[in-house]
């Protein structure tokens, strides 16, 4: 006679285990899918920032050339005299210069000090320091630069006195450098100048300046 095993009423038979596992491996895939998905996405939008911000600095924020003009030159002080005797010409003379600076870009444009330069026939006779400063966005900036004429470099120089004395006329001509920084969403700092050279001439007789011709040139 066979005896059958004894089992518990209470006991039931494991069936459920195959169906827990395949659970557990589906929420892992889920979480997974979903970390990979955020992951994907976070990418993409760092992407199309990046893609924009370089859009936009090369269009809306592309850097454009400051320029400098030159408004106005005027003698606010004339005092000369020939002593022919002595061989001698005494001068003292004092130019007003009036000069405007345009910033064109949508960043501010930072400049640092620079200086303009008065010059007769390749000699410097003359500076004026520009302080450096900012201009806004889509502003200019007007400046008026006094320069004082170096009488001494002058006397020495032996063209000079043929000037003065033959028809009182002194052709000069003006330099003025400014150079800086055009800052693009603080990412890309770009180094700019921007020249402008005046020809003109000081006529002694009336104490005018004529025959004004200016050049403008701006670099990167």
């Amino acid at each position: 006679m066979e005896v059958e095993p004894f089992r518990s009423k209470t006991e039931k038979p494991s069936m459920d285990l195959p169906h827990t596992t395949t659970s557990d491996a589906t929420r892992v895939l889920r979480k997974r899918r979903k970390r990979r998905n955020i992951c994907f996405g976070a990418i993409a939008l760092l992407v199309f920032i990046i893609i924009l911000i370089i859009i936009l600095a090369f269009t809306v924020f592309k850097a454009k050339r400051p320029v400098t003009t030159v408004d106005s030159v005027s003698l606010s002080d004339l005092n000369f005299s020939v002593d022919l005797a002595r061989f001698r010409v005494l001068l003292n003379a004092t130019l007003d210069v009036d000069l405007s600076i345009k910033n064109p870009n949508k960043v501010g444009f930072k400049y640092k000090d620079s200086n303009a330069q008065l010059n007769y026939r390749g000699q410097q006779i003359g500076e004026a320091p520009i302080p450096a400063g900012k201009i806004s966005a889509d502003q200019t900036v007007p400046m008026n630069l006094t320069l004082t004429v170096m009488a001494d470099r002058l006397i020495y120089n032996s063209r000079f006195f043929s000037d003065v004395t033959t028809g009182g006329v002194l052709p000069l001509y003006a330099v003025t450098r400014i150079s800086g920084k055009v800052n693009v969403m603080n990412l890309f700092k770009i180094q700019v100048e921007s020249s402008t050279t005046c020809d003109f001439t000081v006529f002694l007789s009336n104490s005018s300046v004529g025959d004004q011709n200016c050049k403008y040139k701006t670099k990167f």
